[in-house]
């Protein structure tokens, strides 16, 4: 099982994670009996003649691939690196972009399989077809499995897991996790690690794609399930912190708090750190989770502009989140905080409104990050049909609208970072009343970001 590094792009990732999605198909793989290695590319950096050396050497029959859309065509990449050294080897590929696209994996002959949603039924199903050489008419009845039937793509609907606690913990033993960068700006400790405690998300937001990837249902480990897990980190990787990684950590109220009690109970020692929704928040709750350890909350409010608001189907009441964030600075728990600057249909106005809004919330940590169409999202489809992007790279858009391009917004998420209190939106707006907007873009300049 690998991973691919992207090409250098400027929505890449400078931080190094462990891929946990791949480390919880290998872990369900191996509780089935397989022999199961995992070479993380994305970490290591190593050149193609390198993995082909590796593929020499452990000559394995399935090879799974790891695929977003951003490291797709080295994901293709790696695929062909595989037939090269091994023909017969079967190519799965599984992850984000094969779950929303599975057509553009299958397009290229080197992928024999894809796994669409969730990994670990779906996976563990193949790899006994593939070795009991089964004819794909047979494995493309497999629940959440895509491959070619002559020349067309047959695909079925994944089956999501329903007692999340039958799923092993994440295989890490089988990843280098000193190499990985275990520090978070959010927490006061080292060394960091993460967990997935949820999957599925109710809400239906315009720009996220979670949905499709995990569900409408959220289905959450139990805190007993949860509290073994941090156990383990603690004895086995000397954790200190928990980023646990979901939208959505305190959906469900009662349980968040029995796992706080729980963890408190079990004396577990660590700073940690979630992300939640600002209308999800209670003053009791959050000092539930304050004395078991948490640290820092992460809140996506995405835009302080009303119809912004209602145009990413957010549904958030924006003075809802302003006393949210007072509740926190009460209790004592920091706040991150991120908004998105180019939604189709936004203008230089609405951004002024965005950063505006901002400064009132007196987060801990604030990002203004440039929109960028991912594929999966009810919006991404808007982008797509209306044509609205001047740049495609792995199926990922740049959006342009008449109000903006994507250097006029690098140039906004500069001076919004920045935090100038005189807001550079509005310098804007007056040279695009006078001048057009190719004129306000040449005046602006490079920045790199990437929206987490």
């Amino acid at each position: 099982m690998t991973t691919a590094p992207p090409l250098k792009s400027p929505w890449g990732m400078a931080g190094k994670l462990p891929p946990l999605g791949l480390a919880y198909v290998a872990a369900a793989l191996q509780k089935n009996g397989y022999k199961v290695e995992i070479f993380d590319n994305y970490l290591l950096q190593r050149p193609i003649e390198e993995v082909k050396s590796e593929l020499k050497k452990h000559a394995p029959e399935i090879v799974g691939i790891t695929c977003n859309s951003l490291n797709y065509s080295r994901s293709i990449e790696m695929a062909k690196a595989v037939k090269e050294v091994l023909p017969s080897c079967k190519v799965v590929v599984g992850g984000p972009h094969p779950s929303y696209m599975p057509q553009t994996m299958l397009q290229h002959k080197e992928i024999d399989y894809v796994v669409i949603g969730e990994g670990e039924q779906a996976m563990v199903s193949l790899a006994a077809a593939i070795m009991n050489h089964q004819p794909d008419k047979l494995i493309a009845k497999i629940p959440g499995v895509a491959c070619r039937i002559g020349a067309e793509m047959v695909k079925t609907a994944p089956e999501f897991i329903r007692d999340l606690d039958t799923v092993p913990f994440p295989a890490r033993h089988l990843l280098p996790m000193r190499m990985y960068d275990r520090a978070l700006p959010y927490l006061s400790v080292k060394l960091v690690d993460t967990m997935s405690i949820h999957r599925g998300c109710p809400y239906s937001c315009a720009y996220c794609e979670t949905r499709e990837l995990w569900g409408t249902t959220c289905r959450a480990f139990s805190p007993k399930r949860v509290v073994d897990e941090l156990k383990h980190m603690v004895e086995n990787y000397d954790s200190k912190g928990i980023y646990f990684v979901g939208d959505n950590f305190t959906i469900n109220k009662n349980r968040t708090a029995d796992l706080c009690r729980l963890m408190k109970d079990n004396k577990i020692d660590l700073r940690w750190t979630c992300e939640t929704r600002a209308d999800l928040i209670t003053k009791e709750l959050l000092v539930t989770m304050k004395s078991a350890g948490c640290e820092t909350i992460f809140f996506g409010v995405e835009s302080g502009s009303l119809r912004i608001q209602k145009k990413l189907n957010k549904n958030i009441d924006l003075q809802e989140v302003k006393r949210t964030f007072e509740l926190c600075k009460e209790v004592g728990i920091q706040t991150a905080t991120s908004f998105m600057l180019g939604i189709p249909g936004e203008t230089v106005e609405d951004m002024n409104a965005t950063f505006n809004y901002a400064k009132t919330l007196h987060a801990d940590w604030c990002m203004f990050n440039i929109y960028i169409a991912c594929p999966g999202s009810k919006l991404y489809d808007e982008v797509i049909s209306q044509c609205l992007y001047d740049q495609m790279d792995n199926y990922l858009a740049r959006v342009k609208t008449k109000n903006f391009d994507y250097d006029m917004l690098v140039k906004i998420q500069r001076d919004f970072q920045r935090g100038s209190q005189k807001s550079a939106a509005s310098k804007l707006i007056r040279v695009i009343k006078q001048e057009g907007i190719g004129s306000a873009v040449k005046k602006g300049s490079s920045m790199i970001f990437r929206r987490k």
